[in-house]
C-alpha cells in the first residue's frame, strides 16, 4: 500500500486532519475531518478552547486510522503562530492559552520600547512588530504579575502543546520559535539577555529542534483512545506558514510568495535572515523555513477582513457565501475607496463594514454602502498593498522577483489573484489550495525516508496539483489607484 501521512492542520478559522498518500510519483490528498475554531470570550478577555481542540485532533487521528490502516505512517502538527501554552512543574497546563487578538497587549508596544530601543530588539530579533507576538503578550504577563508565569516551568507554542500532548516530549520546533521575537536568529537560540531584560523567565525557553524531526511514539493512553497503533509523530514544520512555503511548486528561487488566507504573509525564501536599519523600517520579518532556510516576509491583514464582514452581515441575518461576496464585488464599480489594510483598527473591531466606513469617512473617500462594494474596497486594498511589499522586498534583497506564487485557502480567490496580477505587474501563479497540509506531509515524508529532499517534494507537489497563471492586465488604471493608496498610507 502506499505511504500515507497525516496532517493536523489548525487554523485560526478553521482545522482540518488530511491525509496524504505517496504512490512515488504523486501526492493525493484526502480530508477526513474539519473543524471549526476561533476565539472564546471569557469576561473581557479572549482564549482558545484548547482542550476541544485536544479532542478534534485526537477524532483526526481516529478517522485517518479508519481510513488508512496499516498504511498510515506517522502524524504531523502545524498551527497559527505566537500564541502558546505554560506547563506548570508537574507538567499540567496553566489555564487556557490566549488568543493573539486578546486586548492585554493594546498599546504594549510603546511600554516595551521604554525598556529595549525599537532598533535593539529588531537587531536581536529581526521580526517585526506586531503586539500579537509571544514577546509582548508575555510581557504583558510580566506588567500584569499574571500569576500563571510565576508557576510556569516550561514555554510551549500551540503546535508544541498539542506534540507534547501526542507523545510527552517537550520541544520547541525551530519555525514556530521563530516567530515569537523571542529567538536570536544570529545566535540560533532564545535570546535570554533580551528576555532577562523583559523581566520574563529565561528557564522556561527548552531545547530547539529542526523540523523533520522524529519526536517519538504516541503515547499509549492516546494510541488505546483513538484506536490505533503507536503512530510515529514528527516535528513537522510547525508554523502553518513554513508549511504553505514549503509546498510551492517551483524549482526557481526568483519567486514571490503569499500564503493566502486570514493573514496574507507575503515574502521570499532566503538562505539566512537578513536584518539591518532598511528591513526594520519596512517592518519585514525573518521567520524560520525547512531546511534551514528563511522567510523574509511580512503579514498583512488578509482575508480576516473578508471574513469579518461576512461574520457581521450573518449576525444581522444574511448569510452570504465567499463565493455570493466575491461575485458582488466583481460586479461592483472598480476603483472606489480604499483602506491601509495594516491599521489596528481592523484587528478585531467589533463591526468590521462600519470599520471601513469609518476610514473611508475620515480620509474624505466616498463611503461604500452596498455590501459589493465594501467587498471590493477590501480587495483592490489588498492588491495594492501586495505591490507595495513586493517593491519593498525587491529593493531589500537587490532584485526584481517576476513571479508570484499564491498557495493556501484564499488562492481559490480568482478576483483577488487578477487585481494581484494586475496591481504588481507580475504573473501569478495560483495553487495548491491545501499547500499548507502539502507542506506538513512533505516534511513528514523526508523525515520517514520515503522522499529525499524539499526540492524531490516540490516537484512532486508540482506534478500533483493543477495551478492557475494570471497575467497582468489593465496596469495603467492600477498604478493611478497606486498613487492614491500611497497617499492614504502617508496619512
Amino acid at each position: 500500500m502506499d505511504p500515507t501521512y497525516l496532517a493536523i492542520d489548525l487554523g485560526a478559522a478553521s482545522g482540518r486532519a488530511i491525509l496524504g498518500a505517496f504512490d512515488g510519483v504523486r501526492l493525493k490528498l484526502n480530508e477526513i475531518h474539519r473543524f471549526q475554531n476561533g476565539g472564546i470570550s471569557i469576561g473581557d478577555d479572549l482564549y482558545w478552547d484548547i482542550l476541544r481542540l485536544w479532542e478534534e485532533i485526537k477524532r483526526g487521528i481516529c478517522l485517518a486510522h479508519e481510513n488508512a490502516g496499516s498504511s498510515l505512517r506517522s502524524v504531523g502538527m502545524d498551527t497559527w503562530g505566537v500564541d502558546f501554552g505554560l506547563l506548570a512543574g508537574d507538567d499540567t497546563l496553566i489555564g487556557n492559552p490566549y488568543h493573539y487578538r486578546d486586548k492585554r497587549t493594546d498599546d504594549i508596544l510603546e511600554k516595551a520600547f521604554s525598556l529595549v530601543p525599537q532598533e535593539e530588539i529588531y537587531q536581536h530579533t529581526g521580526i517585526q512588530f506586531m503586539q500579537i507576538n509571544s514577546l509582548y503578550q508575555l510581557l504583558s504577563m510580566v506588567l500584569m504579575n499574571t500569576p500563571a508565569l510565576s508557576i510556569s516551568e516550561t514555554f510551549l507554542n500551540i503546535p508544541d502543546l498539542f506534540n507534547f500532548f501526542l507523545t510527552g516530549r517537550k520541544a520547541n520546533e525551530f519555525t514556530i520559535s521563530t516567530t515569537t521575537q523571542c529567538y536570536n536568529p544570529r545566535e540560533n537560540q532564545w535570546d535570554f539577555d533580551l528576555l532577562a531584560v523583559f523581566g520574563i523567565p529565561t528557564n522556561i525557553f527548552g531545547e530547539i529542534i529542526q523540523p523533520g524531526i522524529v519526536l517519538g511514539a504516541l503515547r499509549e493512553s492516546v494510541a488505546r483512545e483513538v484506536g490505533s497503533s503507536r503512530l510515529s509523530v514528527i516535528a513537522s514544520a510547525g508554523h502553518d506558514t513554513a508549511c504553505a512555503v514549503a509546498a510551492v511548486p517551483t524549482a526557481s528561487p526568483d519567486y514571490l510568495y503569499i500564503s493566502s488566507g486570514t493573514w496574507s504573509v507575503m515574502g521570499a525564501e532566503l538562505g539566512h535572515p537578513l536584518i539591518n536599519a532598511a528591513s526594520m523600517e519596512a517592518n519585514m520579518t525573518n521567520e524560520g523555513g525547512v531546511e534551514n532556510t528563511y522567510r523574509f516576509l511580512t503579514n498583512i491583514m488578509g482575508l480576516w477582513l473578508v471574513q469579518e464582514c461576512r461574520r457581521q452581515w450573518n449576525r444581522e441575518g444574511t448569510d452570504y457565501s465567499y463565493t455570493e461576496l466575491t461575485e458582488m464585488a466583481a460586479d461592483a464599480p472598480a476603483f472606489g475607496p480604499l483602506i491601509v489594510t495594516g491599521q489596528s483598527r481592523f484587528l478585531a473591531p467589533v463591526n468590521m463594514p462600519k470599520t471601513i466606513q469609518s476610514f473611508c469617512q475620515e480620509t474624505r473617500q466616498t463611503v461604500p454602502v452596498e455590501k459589493g462594494a465594501i467587498i471590493r474596497c477590501v480587495l483592490e486594498s489588498l492588491a495594492l498593498e501586495y505591490r507595495w511589499v513586493a517593491e519593498q522586498i525587491d529593493r531589500l534583497i537587490g532584485k526584481h522577483f517576476p513571479v508570484i506564487h499564491i498557495i493556501g485557502g484564499g488562492s481559490k480567490n480568482k478576483l483577488l489573484n487578477q487585481f494581484t496580477a494586475n496591481s504588481t505587474g507580475r504573473t501569478v501563479i495560483t495553487g495548491p489550495a491545501e499547500a499548507t497540509a502539502v507542506g506538513n506531509i512533505l516534511v513528514q515524508a523526508i523525515a520517514m525516508g520515503d522522499i529525499s529532499s524539499l526540492t524531490e517534494g516540490r516537484g512532486i507537489v508540482k506534478k500533483s496539483f493543477d495551478v492557475d497563471i494570471y497575467e497582468p492586465e489593465d496596469t495603467s488604471v492600477w498604478d493611478q489607484a497606486y498613487q492614491r493608496y500611497l497617499a492614504l498610507k502617508m496619512l
